[in-house]
């Protein structure tokens, strides 16, 4: 400061104009309207002249170009504080209040979209029925599960009946820390698999229509378990599709079949319906398939991490896809009216599949893929592993049937 006192700092003396603009605090202050303001602030014997420098033309239009350091005024003077400009921003605010009573008036649309729509379950929760022995639940069919005939696909189906069966074991209290498993299953490393599987379709659901799916399960042996869905159009109650499984316990460790324990069995039997079949059982004996009779052949099919499960296997419902996947003739003109499916054992993520179709009681026509001129196709399938995974080369995974009807354009 001493040295301050004795070398007085002046900056050099601006453009002065007439007029003033206004004044800022309590310090006089004058800008011309061609020239600069100008403050003068003794600090300790220092004079510090602040100044900003006068507006420049730039292609006929004035720019107002600020020079050096912050001016001693700005660092010195401040607005007064008072309750006004200690408010937050009211346009802030405004848009705060707007996001919100847009965000409710969406909801309350939604809900009475829901009111006109009371075949949809909102929340694909499904509900208890039948004193807690049933379960049923409603599915939108959506645009990306539809084929390009516009009705749902096989696969499309098979989720639906598989998830509604899970949520039903939820619902009811039977789902352990495990994907489909009981608490007493959990503590024991079991969970379901599905042996045999037969699904009758009578009538296709369509994009947009919404279907209920009833589901229930039945006692089958000793060491086995049934369940049985019914698919129907929520409008008009009339049933489209009719499905049963069998499926029994697995070990997740050693991987082999395993009895029913009574613990489990203590769990699940007070469930059981006594309820006729929804489908009837096809007793029929699968043939052995014979890999030199095959009409039609798909090699190298491997599963992708999507199609595995909680438990490291393929999910039972890709196999149907695979299997129509060495039929494209049949698939193209036909549409699949039932399938009977038995699986033999599982298939891991790093199995390579081939996919074998035969014709029955096909003709001998080479252009139609041995297909006979019929309104009625029937076909035998069979899923082979080629090695990899737990699988031996040329072991079984599944055999299958299916029953073709001409699609009505």
């Amino acid at each position: 400061m001493a040295t301050a006192s004795l070398f007085p700092v002046t900056w050099p003396k601006p453009y002065s104009g007439a007029g003033t603009f206004g004044k800022v605090g309590n310090e006089p202050g004058s800008v011309g309207m061609r020239g600069n303001k100008t403050k003068s602030v003794n600090s300790g014997g220092m004079q510090v002249k602040a100044n900003s420098q006068a507006p420049t033309e730039v292609n006929g239009s004035r720019k107002r170009v600020m020079n050096g350091l912050k001016t001693a005024e700005n660092l010195i003077s401040h607005a007064p504080r008072t309750v006004i400009n200690q408010l937050p921003d009211w346009s802030v605010l405004l848009a705060s209040i707007t996001t919100i009573f847009l965000a409710a008036e969406k909801q309350w649309m939604m809900l009475d979209w829901m009111t006109k729509r009371p075949d949809l379950d909102p929340f694909g929760l499904g509900k208890i029925v039948q004193d807690g022995l049933g379960f049923c639940e409603n599915f939108l069919i959506r645009s990306y599960e539809v084929g390009a005939d516009r009705n749902a696909s096989i696969e499309t189906i098979m989720n639906h009946l598989q998830e509604t069966a899970l949520n039903h074991a939820k619902s009811v209290g039977l789902m352990g820390d495990g994907f489909g498993s009981t608490p007493e299953m959990f503590k024991r490393n079991l969970f379901w698999v599905v042996t045999k599987m037969q699904v009758i379709v009578d009538h296709y659901p369509t994009w947009g229509d919404v279907v209920q799916v009833d589901t229930w399960i039945a006692r089958n042996g000793k060491n086995s378990m049934r369940r049985d869905w019914l698919l129907r159009d929520c409008k008009t109650g009339d049933i489209l599709i009719r499905a049963s499984s069998n499926c029994v316990m697995m070990n997740k460790e050693t991987r082999r079949l395993s009895k029913i324990p009574d613990e489990v069995r203590g769990e699940i039997e007070h469930l059981f319906v006594d309820a006729p079949l929804v489908v009837d059982d096809d007793g029929r004996k699968l043939p052995k398939f014979e890999e030199t009779t095959a009409d039609y052949v798909r090699n190298g099919l491997t599963p992708r991490w999507s199609d595995l499960d909680v438990n490291q296997h393929v999910n039972n419902v890709k196999y149907i896809g695979w299997v129509l996947e060495s039929a494209p003739q049949v698939v193209e003109k036909y549409e699949l009216a039932s399938i009977t499916l038995e699986y033999r054992r599982e298939c891991r993520k790093d199995s390579v599949v081939k996919s074998l179709t035969s014709i029955l009681g096909g003709g001998n026509d080479g252009d139609n893929g041995g297909i006979a001129d019929s309104n009625h196709v029937n076909c035998q399938h069979v899923l082979l592993s080629e090695g990899g995974g737990d699988g031996a080369p040329g072991g079984e995974i599944v055999k299958g049937r299916t029953e073709w009807r001409l699609k009505y354009i």
